[in-house]
């Protein structure tokens, strides 16, 4: 009797089964008891099927039982078959209900005859039944959606949130999960999958075709299966030609669907934009693999290898660098480090796992060695971990991540939190690609190419905006027109910092630097302007290519204007782009003697501005040169042995400098004259009209602070202030 059954809280009465209820079909009473077992917590399967009572009569009874009734099976055991060993929900339950059809004036129905909804398990909650299998179903309308989705690119998170906003279900309230998502599109991509590597590589020789520059190369295993391919496109190798000094190659993402590892070589460009260089998908993660890989990808680049190579914590890898990279510098990523520490450290150290976790950052960011040495064994101590596993191999590879064993290579910033992220969500939209394997070569191609028009347009604006000098320094308005906005803005940080340290002489070039409020220590500068050698014992300069605040603050002190073009990287400079050609690269002296001759243009600009009679004389001996350049012989090879890529109009950006005042220059390269942007006037300050003139330093001040500015004897005739002497 209906009175007698164990009902969940959850459900309706009116959904309740009884005895003698009517359905017009088999497939109605499913649905209506399937139903009702949801709203219980338990779902329900077609248990069996009685009765032939007469010739095409056909099935006249069905029971419908909960999941879990009945027992597990005992399979037969084949010794040339792998057997699962998985558990089974089935736990005898003895809940059902039972239909048997009748016919009543020749009308056939389903009457239920038998109903018991007592079970012998916990019935789900109302959050934890959606999650079973029989209510995880994806209607065709669906599955031909989640298609479009893939082909679109979209990731398996944005296709369920979009679906949930045209539903106008709740968060994670669809009818299916993440995980039900993920297997319909594996099913998608298995129908076809052993032809998958056989139309990866005719895509890639179709790529080739249609572009010689496109590289790539892959190897076969025993079997004629793709084992590994890498490739690389033209743009890529003309990237890493300029920028590919300091590279990551992140190994920590798979194709699932293909069971084949990812690795993608990336780097940075003077823009501070993520490059990219090449990519590799590896069937098994050993050191054959990344020595192959490694290998293919040095060949692609015609043979250079890298200055660092920054990698995720991986001694496969780290063993197939030392063999096929001897001369790179290879160093882990100190995110991929750190996200392991909640697993390592946060039960071992409770509720002093945040305190250990600031000191562990700050103790990797020291700068001497011997100051790392002693922290490290001082933080032993406080936290008790001498005897910890991770603590023990961290140690033991603290050359492989500690910055201050890092600093003396250059790493181009790629260490910073900051391009980490950058850097990954760059790889994420490339793991974002659910087509099929044959068009991942292609898929990774748009993203790189839309990548490069959206690194454009953010160059440009930059190029175009007014820079800023906050300290009135004549070594910030120089950096201003040499180095990209990225890095001047690096520079212009340590010169913001730079006041705040004291220079003292220790022995003729060599001056020890420290903070005001520091009594002991410090770092050691040596400085030969004759010899126009420079260093420091931070090795900032070596670790990022910029100037440390130490340097800038001695070079202050020492009356020098300018920063010696050797400490202004080429591959930070406003002029450092690929080559254009990518079948020709520059040759190494034309572009020094390019160089010098782009530091000689902008210093005409910068005095040829003062007067108007210096820009008459500059612009006459300018047609003059450019005449005579004109006249003479052109080589047989022509102009284009020597790869330069700079355009018609160089212009160099606005600076404001901190009493409000724009410069603005541009240099038009033209065959008939050269022309100069005019100046914009000062606005009148208190009724007095202030005409404008730029700072102009005819030699060096004499250094001493007792007298005025307007009374150097050597720079008395300039009309210069006390900020424009560069004193910090």
């Amino acid at each position: 009797m209906p009175e007698a059954t164990i009902l969940s809280q959850q459900t309706s009465v009116n959904l309740v089964p009884f005895i003698g209820q009517r359905f017009i079909s088999q497939d109605a009473a499913y649905e209506f008891y399937c139903s009702f077992a949801k709203q219980c917590g338990f779902s329900i399967r077609r248990h069996r099927t009685r009765g032939k009572d007469g010739v095409g009569r056909g099935v006249t009874r069905r029971d419908f039982t909960c999941h879990r009734g009945g027992y597990p099976q005992m399979k037969l055991s084949d010794d040339l078959k792998v057997q699962r060993n998985r558990k089974s929900s089935r736990c005898g339950c003895r809940a059902y209900m039972r239909i048997v059809k009748r016919a009543d004036f020749s009308v056939s129905e389903w009457r239920v005859t038998a109903f018991s909804n007592i079970h012998n398990h916990e019935l789900l909650k109302a959050n934890e039944v959606c999650l079973l299998p029989a209510y995880c179903t994806i209607t065709p309308d669906d599955k031909a959606q989640i298609c479009m989705f893939a082909k679109a690119g979209m990731s398996v998170r944005q296709m369920l949130r979009l679906m949930e906003l045209e539903k106008g279900v709740k968060l994670g309230c669809l009818p299916f999960t993440e995980i039900d998502v993920r297997n319909l599109l594996q099913s998608f991509r298995n129908v076809n999958r052993d032809n998958d590597p056989i139309d990866l590589i005719a895509m890639c020789k179709k790529l080739k075709d249609e572009d010689p520059n496109f590289q790539y190369d892959f190897r076969l295993d025993g079997h004629n299966r793709l084992e590994h391919i890498a490739w690389t496109y033209a743009s890529s190798v003309q990237l890493y030609e300029t920028f590919g000094d300091a590279v990551v190659f992140d190994t920590m993402h798979r194709l699932d669907s293909y069971d084949m590892l990812l690795g993608v070589w990336v780097g940075v460009d003077n823009h501070g934009m993520t490059s990219f260089f090449g990519c590799v998908l590896l069937r098994d993660e050993n050191i054959q693999s990344f020595s192959w890989g490694l290998k293919t990808f040095r060949g692609f680049m015609k043979g250079k290898a890298p200055q660092t190579l920054l990698t995720d914590q991986n001694m496969w890898l780290k063993e197939a660098i030392a063999i096929e990279l001897p001369e790179t510098k290879h160093a882990f990523s100190i995110c991929h480090i750190i996200s392991k520490f909640s697993d390592w450290f946060s039960v071992l150290l409770g509720s002093r796992y945040d305190d250990w976790k600031s000191d562990f950052y700050r103790l990797y960011s020291l700068e001497q060695l011997e100051d790392f040495e002693e922290e490290w064994r001082g933080m032993m101590d406080k936290y008790g971990l001498h005897d910890n596993k991770h603590i023990i191999s961290l140690y033991a590879l603290r050359m492989f991540w500690a910055l201050p064993f890092l600093r003396p290579y250059f790493f181009a910033g790629l260490t910073s939190m900051c391009q980490s992220e950058t850097i990954n969500a760059f790889i994420q939209r490339i793991l974002s690609a659910q087509s099929q394997l044959d068009r991942f070569v292609e898929q990774v191609a748009e993203i790189v190419e839309f990548n490069d028009r959206a690194g454009s347009k953010q160059k440009m604006p930059r190029k175009l905006q007014k820079v800023c000098l906050k300290t009135g320094s004549p070594i910030e308005s120089h950096a201003a027109t040499v180095l990209t906005p990225y890095a001047f803005g690096k520079l212009q940080e340590e010169l913001l910092l730079a006041p705040q340290y004291a220079s003292f002489v220790v022995d003729e070039g060599c001056f020890e630097v420290k903070h005001h409020t520091q009594i002991d220590g410090g770092c050691k500068v040596i400085c030969i302007l004759c010899e126009e050698q420079i260093s420091c014992s931070c090795r900032h300069f070596e670790f990022s290519g910029i100037l440390c605040r130490h340097v800038l603050r001695v070079l202050s002190t020492n009356n020098c204007f300018h920063i010696p073009n050797q400490y202004l990287p080429s591959r930070w400079c406003m002029n450092s782009s690929p080559s254009t050609n990518p079948s020709r690269n520059p040759m190494r002296e034309h572009s020094e003697k390019i160089q010098l001759l782009e530091s000689m243009t902008s210093r005409i600009i910068a005095e040829s501005i003062e007067t108007e009679e210096r820009l008459d004389v500059a612009c006459e001996q300018a047609a003059m040169v450019l005449t005579r350049i004109r006249d003479l012989p052109r080589s047989t090879q022509a102009a284009n042995d020597i790869v330069y890529n700079c355009p018609s109009d160089l212009a160099l950006p606005e600076v404001e400098d901190t009493d409000g005042i724009v410069q603005s220059f541009t240099m038009e390269t033209s065959h008939e004259h050269l022309t100069s942007v005019k100046l914009k006037d000062r606005r009148p300050r208190d009724g007095i009209d202030m005409t404008r003139k730029r700072r102009h330093f005819s030699g060096s001040c004499c250094g001493q602070f007792e007298h005025d500015s307007s009374d150097c004897p050597i720079m008395g005739g300039d009309n210069l202030n006390g900020d424009a002497l560069g004193y910090m």
